[in-house]
């Protein structure tokens, strides 16, 4: 990989999160940012991973629909604003909502999208999985499993 290559890292906050921050090695390797859920506990990430790095989204539950819906229109449109700024080459998620708008508008700009599709699945897709697998570049399955369910997915193992 180039170092000058750019790489956008994102996902929900908590596992999905966690999962993700498996990759941090790559950091080293190419041009990377850092988007997630804004929290507390991620605020330890903006210092971490640095200002100009790291980037955070809404945090949304579906446990409450109307603000939910609200949040992912706001997440939808902050997401174009970051990808404009950002312009990634790849983006590289596990999951789940919070990256499905920044998927999207990076197939539609030609670029890169990796899916890695959460560890906590291991029967059913995630609606997130589904809704970005048909225009995933490289669509991975921590399950073997998981290849009935996605057939054109490819068996990675553990991200831990």
């Amino acid at each position: 990989m180039k170092p000058d290559t750019r790489i956008l890292f994102i996902s929900s906050t908590g596992g999905h999160l966690t999962e993700l921050l498996q990759l941090a090695p790559l950091f080293a390797e190419c041009d990377y940012y850092l988007i997630t859920e804004k929290t507390k506990a991620n605020e330890v990430l903006r210092e971490r991973y640095g200002r100009d790095r790291f980037f955070t989204l809404l945090y949304g539950s579906r446990s409450q629909p109307v603000s939910y819906v609200l949040r992912i229109l706001i997440n939808s449109i902050r997401s174009v604003y970051y990808y404009y700024r950002i312009r990634p080459d790849y983006v590289i998620t596990t999951g789940t909502h919070t990256a499905v708008p920044m998927c999207r508008i990076a197939h539609r700009h030609h670029k890169k999208v990796i899916w890695i599709e959460t560890i906590a699945n291991s029967q059913t897709p995630t609606l997130a999985g589904r809704m970005v697998y048909p225009i995933a570049d490289l669509f991975i399955v921590q399950w073997e499993s998981m290849l009935k369910v996605y057939p054109k997915a490819v068996y990675g193992g553990w991200i831990f």
